[in-house]
Formats: C-alpha cells, sequence, structure tokens
C-alpha cells in the first residue's frame, strides 16, 4: 500500500512519513498534505521516505512541484533515508539541487533547525 503513515509536527518542522511507491497518488497525497500546511503557515518540512524504496518519474515530478511551491512560500524541503536508487533519482531529476538529503530524520532536524 502506497501512502502517508505519519505526520509529526516536531518544533516548526512537519515531518510526512510514507511507505509503499512513491507514484502519482502518493506524490498527490504528499503534495496536498504540503500545500495545506503552507496555507496553514508552516514552512518546514521533511520527507522522510525509510520505507519507500522506489520512485518513478511521475512521483518524483511531484516532489520538483513540491519544491516550487515551497519556494514561492519562503519554505524548505529535506529528504531523509532515502534508498540508493531513490537518491540516484532524485540526484539525476535535479531535485538534489534545490533540497537537502540526509541519512536519518536526526540530521536532517538538526540541519532545519
Amino acid at each position: 500500500m502506497n501512502s502517508i503513515i505519519g505526520t509529526d509536527e516536531i518544533g516548526d518542522v512537519i515531518v510526512i512519513s510514507t511507505q509503499g511507491y512513491l507514484n502519482k497518488d502518493l506524490g498527490e497525497e504528499i503534495f496536498a498534505l504540503v500545500e495545506k500546511n503552507i496555507s496553514d503557515g508552516k514552512k518546514k518540512f521533511i520527507i522522510n521516505l525509510a520505507q519507500s524504496d522506489i520512485v518513478n518519474s511521475i512521483g518524483a515530478s511531484i516532489m520538483i512541484e513540491i519544491i516550487e511551491e515551497l519556494q514561492e512560500a519562503d519554505g524548505t524541503l529535506a529528504f531523509c533515508t532515502l534508498a540508493p536508487i531513490v537518491e540516484k533519482t532524485f540526484t539525476i531529476m535535479g531535485l538534489t539541487k534545490y533540497c537537502s538529503t540526509f541519512e536519518s530524520q536526526e540530521a536532517a532536524l538538526e540541519h532545519m533547525a
């Protein structure tokens, strides 16, 4: 099952944890959640992909849309606990030029502090 399995607010950071295939459906679910939080004044997001070890081009392109939304809102996005193939895909598609990736959620939170 592809879904958001957790949303935590840690300080001023929203941490979104997912499971399953990062495809169109999961991408749109994440996008809607980020958009709602931006409208509520939140600007810092971490997407924890520890349980999502595969991504397709549509899922990655939706992540680019999220980055664009956050840039317009002066927000920031980081990814953590990416499978090597997901990190490689994000690098090839240029996502890592606009947001950081971290080996752990704790490292991402430290960066956002």
